[in-house]
């Protein structure tokens, strides 16, 4: 049996930027331990498996190593590809079914826009693990879920920073975002975002974290609308619109290659 798998540049217009997904359309269901063997193969930060249901599609989000709750990117890769492809007509809205909830999905223009929960943030004291860890010195350190924000003095800071990983993996969290005022007048903030719990040093360009990072920033900046930048070394750009207790993620993509998985 083939079936369509695409790899796609998302949170971004040029090729091998931004974050890599894969996008796998399956004919049919498969089991969990079958999609986390292809994540595995294709050893990007998410592999997406799409199956149509309803009046949509149900979505799961798999790393090299486990099933996640939640995934930006790939999200966004996989309403790329059915739109891009034609599965779903540009004028429709996708509707997402997945194990973090409903989410929905519309293009606008060039821009395909997300319509993911909001998770704010609250105070947290940091561990001098979290800190000798990051090796930087916080400004502000706050908890969203399993999620630490660090907010430190500079952009510079933020792109320069060099996480122990080793030590890191000591601490019981899922992610660690480390983030700052940008220098940019066009964008609002910059960040990176560590996830080695998950099997993911670094990820490039996480849109999940910025259902976290955008309230705080909103509240920073006092704006209801953001521009980020996530400063890896593949880099995208995310636009962000908060709305109660939903946060609006804006992004684009671009389709590197597209193939068929021959077993």
């Amino acid at each position: 049996m083939e079936i369509s798998i695409f790899q796609v540049d998302a949170f971004t217009i040029t090729p091998f930027s931004g974050n890599p997904a894969a996008v796998c359309i399956l004919p049919s269901n498969r089991q969990a331990e079958w999609m986390q063997y292809v994540a595995c193969e294709m050893n990007l930060s998410e592999t997406a498996f799409l199956i149509h249901e309803q009046d949509g599609y149900r979505l799961r989000w798999f790393t090299p190593t486990t099933e996640v709750n939640l995934c930006g990117h790939a999200t966004l890769a996989s309403a790329f590809v059915l739109y891009e492809k034609e599965y779903v007509d540009c004028k429709n809205i996708i509707k997402f079914y997945t194990s973090g909830g409903l989410l929905q999905v519309r293009k606008k223009g060039k821009w395909i826009w997300m319509n993911f929960p909001r998770f704010d943030v609250t105070e947290f004291t940091p561990s001098t693990g979290i800190v000798d860890a990051l090796k930087v010195k916080p400004l502000h350190v706050k908890k969203s879920n399993e999620n630490i924000i660090v907010e430190v003095a500079s952009e510079k800071e933020v792109r320069e920073c060099t996480p122990d990983i080793k030590k890191l993996l000591r601490i019981p969290l899922q992610g660690v975002a480390i983030t700052a005022r940008s220098t940019l007048p066009e964008v609002d903030f910059v960040s990176r975002y560590f996830a080695p719990w998950v099997g993911i040093d670094e990820d490039p360009v996480t849109g999940s974290a910025h259902c976290c990072l955008g309230p705080y920033w909103g509240e920073r900046l006092k704006k209801n609308e953001l521009v980020a930048y996530q400063a890896s070394k593949r880099g995208g750009i995310i636009k962000i619109k908060l709305d109660n207790n939903r946060v609006k993620l804006g992004g684009q993509a671009v389709l590197v290659f597209e193939g068929k998985l021959l077993i």
